[in-house]
């Protein structure tokens, strides 16, 4: 009996040890199980509502426009109606207005969302994606030229800008930041189609000295896109909320370290604003500031960023837990780095890719389509740019380089053709501008050349007359020019020969192609992988000069 006994006895007390654990235990954090867009994508409408799926219902008044929110790079602060389904389970936000083609949109959801059952959505969640821009012939013609000086041959030294919608009124505006003159100059867009700009507002808005890299957000969720800037020889940030005209308010600055050379904008600490993370070259670490939900930054924490010489700086979802992770090129150790971040607002090194050579800027985007976030670069004196291609996991492919024009500051991608995938441009200092296409696997091809008239510094691939299609506004630091290119419309498909005519010599490339073309041939005009009479009726057609 005592054998029997004693067994039974730790039993029940185990039993009573686990009911109390059980009681006294809190519900299981909330989890987001699906999202709509898909993280990462590329294609997704101008007019797509965003809606998150959980794995459990939520309490409605846990979701406010607060704690879950979204901006369009080139659009704008998100407004518009929060909806719940009728399991409780997905939350939506439809836009009051479209997004713009071809511009990335960030989606931010505060840790302070509930579940039902009271379970929170630990460390947050924020994903990214790409609306799509309709198909062109990436054939740019200049249409509008602007200065950025007030005083012919007084340099302002416009060293790069956002294109950010700042009244609302659906065209995007640009904001043009300028070293020498320490401010920035705002050129309002005519909203009329014509993808023309006005001059800029004066007086401008003074920034720090040197004022360089800058990112847009929406720093006090008030509805309207304000801007952060980076000044490398102040050694602070600059801060400017927007008055939702075109103007903003005086800036506020924070000092940060020594010598700041890159900036991004994340949800860092959960809590549904967006924070600023600069890089501090000479420092050689990284400055975090946190936003206390007004618009206002408190002094600097810093930490490490695991390279010599921290230089350039995006964010993306690298390794795919839904937090924004930090990439990180570190110019003297010609390496860039992936520091993950954590639900408790930290950042640790989680991979290092070196070889890629003296990175200036970096941006982030999946650029050979397998749904993880790569990455391009700009490699200044190494006279080249790279791409390293994410695994998802936080982990980068060694780099593949590509030859730029000389001394290249700038990367900048999207998707100038329309076909889906993301292009490629680079902005060289001692050279001009290169644009790459992309096949659709991260393979880039040179494509064209556009002369600047000094220094190229910087590409805004943004559809700037609201046609669908992305335009570039190109900016040259020495001769303080902002050209405005249009992407002047569709491919001639038909055109097989790009002779400019469709003629008798594309007639018989389609013929010469007739039949089943698995591997792809250029009487293919359709996709379809067979040459036929669809391919030969789209040449008769457009017979003669080839539209665009």
């Amino acid at each position: 009996m005592r054998r029997t006994n004693r067994p039974i006895r730790w039993t029940a007390m185990i039993g009573a040890a686990l009911i109390a654990t059980t009681a006294t235990a809190g519900p299981e954090p909330l989890v987001v199980t699906g999202t709509s867009p898909a993280a990462r994508g590329l294609t997704a409408s101008v007019a797509t509502p965003i809606s998150v799926t959980f794995d459990r219902a939520v309490t409605p008044a846990s979701i406010d426009a607060t704690r879950f929110h979204a901006m369009g790079r080139w659009s704008g602060p998100v407004t518009g109606a929060i909806t719940v389904s009728g399991d409780g389970r997905t939350v939506t936000l439809t836009p009051d207005a479209s997004f713009s083609a071809g511009e990335m949109i960030w989606v931010i959801l505060a840790g302070t969302i509930t579940a039902t059952d009271g379970g929170t959505l630990d460390g947050g969640y924020a994903f990214q994606f790409w609306t799509a821009s309709a198909t062109a012939s990436m054939d740019f013609e200049e249409i509008q030229r602007l200065t950025t000086r007030t005083t012919p041959g007084e340099s302002s030294r416009a060293y790069g800008g956002i294109g950010t919608d700042l009244n609302g009124d659906g065209y995007l505006d640009i904001t043009i930041v300028n070293e020498d003159t320490a401010d920035l100059r705002v050129f309002m867009n005519r909203a009329d189609g014509s993808g023309l700009f006005d001059p800029f507002i004066e007086p401008t808005f003074p920034v720090g000295d040197r004022a360089s890299p800058s990112e847009p957000a929406d720093f006090n969720l008030d509805g309207h896109a304000d801007i952060c800037v980076a000044n490398i020889d102040d050694d602070t940030v600059s801060i400017l909320l927007g008055n939702g005209d075109g103007t903003f308010a005086p800036q506020q600055k924070v000092a940060v370290g020594v010598a700041p050379r890159g900036i991004a904008v994340l949800d860092v600490d959960a809590d549904g604003d967006v924070d600023i993370v600069n890089t501090n070259a000479t420092s050689g670490n990284l400055s975090l500031l946190l936003n206390d939900g007004t618009g206002v930054f408190g002094a600097p924490t810093f930490f490490d960023g695991g390279g010599n010489g921290e230089w350039a700086l995006a964010s993306a979802d690298m390794n795919e837990d839904g937090r924004l992770d930090l990439v990180v090129g570190a110019r003297f150790s010609q390496e860039v780095n992936v520091l993950a971040g954590d639900a408790a607002g930290g950042f640790s090194l989680v991979s290092e890719r070196g070889g890629v050579g003296s990175i200036w800027m970096l941006n982030c985007g999946d650029l050979d389509g397998d749904g993880h976030d790569d990455v391009a670069t700009a490699n200044s004196s190494s006279n080249s740019g790279s791409i390293l291609l994410g695994d998802g996991a936080g982990g980068l492919a060694p780099p593949i380089t590509q030859s730029t024009d000389f001394f290249p500051l700038a990367t900048d991608v999207g998707d100038l053709d329309g076909d889906g995938d993301l292009d490629w441009v680079t902005s060289s200092f001692s050279g001009d501008w290169w644009i790459f296409r992309n096949d659709g696997t991260g393979v880039f091809e040179f494509d064209q050349e556009v002369l600047a008239p000094s220094a190229a510094s910087c590409a805004l691939p943004a559809d700037v007359d609201n046609d669908g299609d992305l335009d570039l506004v190109l900016i040259d630091e020495i001769a303080d020019v902002l050209i405005v290119m249009e992407n002047v419309g569709a491919p001639c498909v038909a055109d097989v020969d790009g002779s400019g005519d469709v003629g008798f010599a594309d007639l018989l490339i389609v013929i010469a192609s007739w039949g089943p073309c698995p591997a792809g041939c250029p009487g293919d005009l359709d996709g379809s992988k067979e040459v036929d009479f669809i391919d030969l009726l789209t040449v008769l057609a457009a017979w003669g000069p080839c539209p665009r």
